[in-house]
């Protein structure tokens, strides 16, 4: 299978490809909506096996609502770079907060997705300064799932994770095997979903030199750190959440994480105060902003219209 030039993934819309330099590195965002830095600022965080094109939908959306919005590669991903470390939570954290501030705004609504959406909920304790609010689709919250591996992922999910851990052999059945697929299809809920483009394009984007081991060595920090210092460091910067709107959506039908566990405990909800709302969606799965992409855009206009009007 051949290698894939990151600029193929510059797909063409009503958004504009930047590239903005965070944390010593450079990334790459697809921008839309107002070019005024006094605009609200909507920064998208995707997802393992995903890329900024997972947010297709909502981009243009948001933008002629109003907001400026940014949907970003993550380090390691897409047409951002793809540096040998810093996969672990915290300096994704670093990254977006980096990223915010390169597009000229002190602070930003950050709405994340999967892998991307633990980043979100990780931005309101190791960035609280720049989080207006966040959005959180398909992840529960980390202080939750700690120390209830049984409860945090179906049994497929689980099986998929230890799988990751081995050395070389995700990599290789990513980009030349049929595993992109099988993760869409299994972790995915609605019928139909994806169509034979859509994955595709995602099975192109893993192509990228590098991306597929970079994507793989953050779901494996996100296991291996569990009892190790780094872990047990990340929980406590967790636990200085500073109260901020949240909200969080969940597939009934996520193949994943399951829907039953999903909604912040007392004592984690807690940490958020009032603002947190939870929403389930009875027909989608993991992949809420592609699978379920009308209802997820309805619920995010309609909450930052309640919490960080355009």
């Amino acid at each position: 299978m051949s290698t894939v030039d990151s600029a193929a993934l510059l797909i063409d819309g009503p958004w504009q490809h930047k590239f903005v330099p965070a944390n010593g590195a450079r990334f790459h965002v697809a921008v839309a909506g107002p070019d005024d830095r006094e605009a609200q600022l909507v920064v998208l965080l995707h997802g393992v096996p995903q890329f900024w094109w997972a947010w297709r939908h909502q981009l243009p959306a948001l933008a002629t609502a109003g907001y400026r919005v940014a949907a970003m590669d993550l380090r390691g991903t897409g047409g951002s770079d793809k540096p040998p470390r810093g996969y672990d939570v915290p300096t994704l954290t670093a990254d977006v907060a980096g990223v915010v501030r390169s597009l000229g705004a002190s602070h930003a609504v950050v709405v994340g997705s999967g892998t991307g959406g633990e980043i979100a909920w990780a931005m309101a304790g190791f960035h609280p300064e720049i989080v207006t609010a966040i959005g959180v689709l398909s992840s529960p919250h980390p202080l939750d799932t700690r120390g209830h591996p049984a409860t945090a992922l179906r049994p497929a999910g689980a099986g998929r994770l230890a799988y990751v851990q081995l050395p070389s052999l995700p990599e290789r059945a990513l980009t030349g095997g049929d595993l992109v697929s099988r993760l869409l299809h299994e972790w995915g809920g609605t019928p139909g979903w994806p169509d034979a483009a859509t994955e595709e394009t995602y099975r192109t984007a893993i192509r990228v030199p590098f991306a597929a081991h970079s994507q793989m060595e953050q779901l494996r920090w996100l296991v291996r750190s569990v009892p190790r210092l780094d872990g047990r460091r990340y929980h406590a910067g967790l636990e200085r959440t500073r109260p901020v709107p949240a909200l969080q959506i969940h597939g009934a039908r996520d193949g994943l994480r399951p829907a039953g566990h999903a909604a912040l405990t007392r004592e984690t909800a807690a940490l958020f105060g009032a603002g947190y709302r939870f929403e389930l969606l009875a027909t989608a799965g993991h992949f809420l902003a592609d699978e379920a992409p009308e209802r997820v855009t309805s619920l995010l206009l309609e909450w930052l219209s309640e919490v960080a009007p355009a």
